[in-house]
């Protein structure tokens, strides 16, 4: 069974800067804390695509969700499609 939700990271247009975020995903509360380090520490979408998470766990999906500034959802793991 595939986990289903929404992770949506919201950025400043001309900086990239990561200003918050909408989860909306089972055990979603595991996610905030990671979300609210990448806004308190004013992480951009990049920084946080270039960072290392568990694969195969739900906060990867945070990092899935910034790749997706930069890269067509197509060309990013085999799972996120």
């Amino acid at each position: 069974m595939r986990p289903m939700g929404l992770l949506n990271w919201l950025q400043k247009r001309k900086t990239g800067r990561i200003i918050g975020a909408q989860i909306l995903a089972h055990e979603g509360g595991e996610l905030i804390q990671s979300a609210a380090l990448a806004i308190h520490n004013r992480m951009t979408v990049i920084d946080l695509s270039d960072q290392l998470f568990p694969y195969l766990t739900m906060v990867e999906g945070l990092k899935l969700c910034a790749q997706t500034f930069n890269k067509d959802v197509k060309e990013l793991s085999c799972c996120a499609g």
